[in-house]
């Protein structure tokens, strides 16, 4: 970013650059979000296991059947909990109910 600014001749420190990431990212994530297409009515979720800093990270990922993602979360618990957390998110930010969500048939 620093990079491209300077090249149309504007001068910005890379604090400044983090400073405004943080106080302009979340409003234009909500407008990309907003302007994304509709999702498909069948959902795949799935979870994996990833290294983060040395330490196991279960990966949640939500997918419609067109191949669009429509949520991700990582945490470090795997349990009834952590997937009812992740599905209760998914389901509040999403303009449609899914009529039918497929899973990786894993206990938790």
């Amino acid at each position: 970013m620093e990079e491209l600014l300077a090249e149309r001749g504007v001068e910005a420190s890379y604090e400044t650059i983090r400073r405004w990431a943080k106080k302009f990212g979340p409003a234009i994530a909500r407008r990309l979000k907003a302007l994304r297409p509709k999702p498909s009515p069948r959902w795949h979720l799935d979870e994996m296991v990833c290294r983060v800093g040395g330490k196991h990270v279960y990966l949640w990922r939500a997918v419609d059947d067109e191949g669009e993602v429509l949520d991700i979360l990582a945490q470090r618990r795997r349990d009834a909990d952590a997937a009812r957390k992740f599905l209760v998110r998914l389901l509040r930010g999403q303009p449609i109910e899914p009529e039918r969500i497929t899973t990786d048939g894993l206990r938790s």
